[in-house]
């Protein structure tokens, strides 16, 4: 079988390697694979159509993802411990590759990614992923106080990828400050590191003594804007539009298009008639305070308000299907 990854150190390519050296199946790694090229070629596309790596090329087909392919390569192996000795190991192994990819890769690569100029660096968003991965790490701190591995008695598939993992940490971002907060994931590391199928992938490990600075994100290059033109051109342009705007004048006045003048709108008949002379306020407040005879009192007000210009009043009773109580008058 054929490993199509990017060359050492990469951490989803030890997942792999490592457990080949657990379950003795051979791996070969391609020969000369250069990103940007050799994973971008129509061979390589038709296998992980992302152009990502990890991929393993098998007899029975492309395997791509590196936890996949770490499981499939630890299945080639029958007698294999990696996966457990009983279903509930099997289990607890699973549960633990998802815990160290969601809630320590994935906050570690957070982190990782801006400061190294691999995206753009927002402080905030660093300090919420060094915040999550610190509550994960402390959550494995605590389960590593009273094991020495993972699951059961013996390194695991759940080991292999966690510490592969951690070691992105531990040699690029998180100093001995930093992980001395978490004393048995220190140990887990280091006992994990020094096995011999570990070392003999990872080789000698050291921790970074200090976090990188931050590296500027490259942004992609613009084409250049055309040269503007000297502002001695810009009056001679102006002349020209107004050459051509003559021209254009002429030829409406020639077909006879003209604007149409707008015609005066008609007035209201009742704008003719004189301004009434009634307050209308003062007639309100003497209906509203008429309580009893409203006939003598509020009806015939409305005469003494408006006695110059009258109105017309008309009393109207409506039948009773249409106003359900009483009689009401409506003027």
């Amino acid at each position: 079988m054929v490993l199509h990854a990017a060359g050492y150190p990469n951490k989803n390519l030890y997942k792999v390697l490592v457990v080949a050296e657990y379950t003795g199946v051979q791996v070969k790694l391609v020969e000369n694979f250069e990103m940007g090229v050799s994973n971008l070629s129509p061979e390589f596309l038709r296998m992980n159509p992302l152009g990502k790596v990890p991929v393993l090329e098998t007899p029975d087909g492309p395997v791509f993802e590196s936890n996949a392919i770490a499981r499939y390569v630890t299945r080639l192996n029958g007698d294999t411990p990696l996966y457990g000795s009983s279903l509930i190991e099997y289990g607890q192994i699973e549960q633990w590759i998802d815990f160290s990819s969601l809630e320590i890769d994935a906050n570690i690569l957070r982190w990782f990614l801006p400061r190294f100029g691999f995206a753009v660096y927002h402080p905030p968003v660093e300090e919420a992923a060094i915040s999550a991965l610190k509550r994960a790490l402390g959550a494995l701190n605590i389960h590593l106080a009273s094991n020495t591995y993972l699951v059961g008695h013996s390194v695991t598939l759940a080991d292999i990828i966690t510490t592969c993992n951690l070691a992105m940490g531990f040699v690029r971002l998180m100093t001995k400050t930093f992980t001395s907060e978490f004393p048995h994931v220190e140990r887990y590391f280091w006992t994990m590191v020094n096995q011999p199928n570990f070392r003999k992938i990872f080789g000698e490990v050291k921790q970074t003594e200090s976090v990188p600075p931050v590296q500027t994100a490259k942004k992609p290059s613009q084409p250049k804007e055309p040269a503007k033109p000297k502002a001695k051109d810009e009056p001679k342009k102006e002349a020209k539009k107004e050459a051509k705007k003559e021209p254009e004048k002429h030829k409406a006045e020639e077909d006879g298009e003209e604007e149409e003048v707008p015609k005066p709108k008609p007035k209201n008949p009742l704008d003719l008639l004189p301004p009434s002379k009634m307050i209308l306020d003062e007639w309100k407040r003497l209906y509203s305070n008429t309580k009893t005879n409203f006939r003598e009192v509020a009806i015939k007000g409305i005469v003494f308000f408006h006695f110059v210009n009258a109105i017309h009043l008309y009393d109207i009773i409506p039948p009773y299907d249409f106003v359900h109580e009483g009689n009401h008058r409506l003027c």
